[in-house]
């Protein structure tokens, strides 16, 4: 029910390009059909790539969750092109970083996209995906999002340079002092044990410090004992 015409005319472009282009290679050879299966396969991602831009820009929220379905199954076919990174980096900073304004009021602010995005950022895993979840890490005031944008971080665990960590202390503190958050605070912690998993231990003194402040702070008791359990387990690592 959410198909609009241009998406329509796309699908239909879709359909009618392998038509028009191989119907006439029943001819050939069967290594030569198998070429042309591949080049049609190329032309109709192309055209899936161009639904997707189309989708992700236009003003419908549910436009856009179609988008997002249409990219997760491009990620699973393992499609990790920049089309389709750029179409979640649009997605994901949408409203926060990519503003749109009628009469002085955002309207383009979907949080639940911008979680989504988050979702399929990790799931993308690529070094880009990496720096855009940072962004929104910084950038957004959602807690929902942040929270998805951290436990997609922790899903890469890739933390060379400290960089993941130190970002994820420094919006964790700035929650932590206004409004303390319990699923944010629980999704750091998962992200922090897969970060000390990948990279044999966590040794950022900032770490060790938030992680004191939610195991003693004003959390849920169970988000708590998670921080304490955590903290009794990186003094394992050597």
């Amino acid at each position: 029910m959410y198909i609009t015409k241009r998406v329509l005319i796309f699908a239909v472009i879709c359909a009618a390009i392998p038509a028009f282009v191989f119907g006439q290679s029943s001819s050939r050879t069967a290594y030569a059909g198998q070429e042309l299966s591949v080049e049609q396969s190329y032309l109709q991602e192309s055209v899936e790539l161009m639904i997707i831009r189309e989708q992700s820009r236009t003003e419908s929220r549910d436009m856009k969750f179609v988008a997002l379905e249409y990219i997760n199954d491009a990620i699973d076919r393992g499609n990790k092109s920049d089309d389709i990174r750029a179409a979640l980096e649009y997605l994901s900073l949408e409203g926060v970083v990519n503003v749109t304004r009628e009469n002085g009021r955002v309207i383009n602010n979907y949080p639940d996209v911008r979680r989504q995005a988050a979702t399929y950022l990790g799931k993308l895993g690529t070094p880009e995906a990496k720096t855009t979840l940072i962004r929104m890490v910084n950038a957004d005031n959602e807690p929902m999002v942040i929270t998805e944008a951290i436990r997609s971080l922790g899903v890469m665990a890739n933390d060379d340079n400290g960089e993941v960590s130190r970002n994820i202390v420094i919006t964790l503190n700035r929650f932590h002092n206004l409004n303390p958050d319990n699923f944010m605070a629980l999704s750091a912690i998962e992200a922090f044990e897969k970060i000390a998993e990948a990279n044999r231990g966590i040794r950022d003194r900032n770490v060790l410090e938030i992680l004191i402040k939610i195991a003693d702070g004003p959390y849920v008791p169970v988000v708590q004992n998670r921080a304490r359990a955590l903290l009794n387990d990186l003094r394992n690592y050597e």
